[in-house]
């Protein structure tokens, strides 16, 4: 038999079963704002930094004399046990509710509560002698709690996501230096153009990412600065000016992050510009991730009617329909992870844009997209790492093929012999004989750089006769 309590607030009383560690305002927010199919449990990060919000502001209270030590105590037990990962099934509102965030903030307050109780003896619901309000949130508002937990989840995703760039970073790099020597032909407007090396197109890839992963890093690390001791609109009133003043040191302390005060409180509470900061750079470094994966599939088609230059690891069948046949679908999924973040990315702005006085409520839907699209991108990428990119070879025979074709023979004698002088010869002679021409040119000098950057010199005498 499942046993139950009742808890009672301004709207009524409520049947709980008697081992949830939520209690009357968590199940409101789920019984009136649910509409995603997620819950609080579904993002781990966010609960854990919202955990080590509460215990860094039961800290700070205790020594600005607002707390007395033993609720601290079984405030700060309790939290430790949610940040290592305990109760995870007790965090059942809507991550996207309306509010505010309020229910958020409520279901963290309510389950401390309850567990600090039961560390010091209690039954859940009692809320005797640790209150969700007066104790566990006491000296915060969801504002200034739920801001600062989002911007510790994005740092801590943020370094994961980091490093996960940066092997994709350092794969690229040593494919390119393998593909250093290996000539093809390169492409404008998918159209042919000059000879070159697989192995350029790899470093402009890597350098590309280099760059896109040190502007995401300098938007991440603005998220340091954060409110917490601000309250509800960056007054701070409801805050003793004692727990102002100690906060940021205890949060500190617990979260092992150089986090530091927003210049202007107020300006924390109505502008979340720095998170939609973030997003937008995860769409720019998407639209990279698109181009980067859609070349792999580009250069790798065929096997025998496409470019076929590239050979990427084969992991699946890829057709229930046509035997032996082998799609690029590792390229493919890294795709549409960057696909669903330029989605998530226009939520984010709009939650920017639609920011109203002296509170943008709408902070939270933004901070869970940023979370959805790092937990995306970070396993899209590791993916394609490990199994696409670690292991892509070239068709050396292919590329010595295509890097022979008549615009790269053009171009090659252009820089020998002059664009003019080569233009009066395209008048003359047919494309056989241009091939020709550059052929003997390649065989008297197999080690010249032709097509490669060899200077122009001057000559109008034609190579035929």
């Amino acid at each position: 038999m499942i046993l139950s309590r009742f808890e009672e607030d301004a709207f009524g009383r409520v049947e709980l079963q008697d081992e949830a560690l939520y209690g009357v305002q968590t199940l409101r927010s789920v019984e009136n704002l649910s509409f995603s199919g997620r819950t609080l449990a579904d993002y781990p990060d966010y609960v854990a930094a919202l955990a080590d919000v509460k215990r860094s502001a039961a800290r700070a209270n205790e020594r600005a004399g607002i707390l007395p030590r033993s609720l601290t105590y079984a405030i700060e037990e309790a939290c430790e046990e949610i940040r290592q990962g305990c109760h995870r099934d007790q965090f059942i509102v809507d991550p996207y509710h309306g509010g505010g965030s309020i229910g958020s903030n409520m279901n963290m307050n309510e389950v401390v509560a309850n567990l600090a109780n039961e560390i010091l003896g209690g039954q859940p619901g009692d809320y005797k002698p640790v209150h969700p309000a007066d104790h566990v949130n006491a000296s915060q508002s969801t504002s200034d709690a739920c801001h600062t937990a989002l911007r510790i989840a994005v740092l801590r995703s943020g370094a994961t996501m980091g490093s996960e760039l940066a092997r994709l970073i350092h794969t690229l790099e040593r494919k390119g230096k393998e593909l250093a020597r290996v000539p093809t032909i390169t492409r404008t407007c998918l159209q042919d153009g000059m000879a070159d090396t697989l192995g350029t197109m790899f470093s402009g890839y890597a350098q590309g990412l280099s760059r896109r992963t040190r502007q995401l890093g300098l938007a991440v690390e603005a998220l340091h600065a954060v409110n917490l001791g601000g309250t509800v609109i960056g007054s701070g009133v409801g805050a003793p000016e004692a727990y102002r003043e100690l906060i940021i040191e205890a949060l500190n302390e617990v979260t092992e992050l150089p986090l530091r005060h927003r210049e202007n409180l107020y300006d924390a509470a109505q502008n979340m510009d720095d998170l939609a900061a973030v997003s937008s750079e995860l769409q720019l470094l998407s639209g990279l991730l698109i181009k980067i994966a859609k070349d792999f599939r580009l250069l790798s088609s065929g096997p025998e009617a496409g470019f076929g230059e590239l050979r990427l690891p084969a992991v699946q069948a890829g057709s229930s329909f046509f035997p032996g046949k082998i799609n690029p679908v590792v390229p493919e999924t890294l795709i549409q992870s960057c696909f669903q973040v330029i989605g998530l990315d226009r939520s984010v702005q709009a939650s920017l844009e639609h920011g109203e006085l002296n509170l943008n409520v709408w902070e939270g839907l933004a901070g869970f997209n940023v979370l959805d699209a790092l937990g995306m991108l970070e396993r899209a990428v590791t993916l394609f790492t490990d199994k696409c990119a670690a292991g892509v070879e070239a068709d050396d025979i292919r590329c010595k093929e295509l890097s022979r074709t008549f615009i790269p023979a053009v171009v090659a004698l252009k820089e020998k012999y002059g664009y003019s002088q080569v233009g009066q010869w395209l008048k003359e002679m047919s494309k056989e004989e241009i091939r020709a021409v550059y052929e003997r040119e390649v065989e008297q000098d197999e080690s010249t750089s032709i097509g490669m950057g060899g200077q122009m010199v001057e000559g109008n005498k034609n190579p035929l006769y």
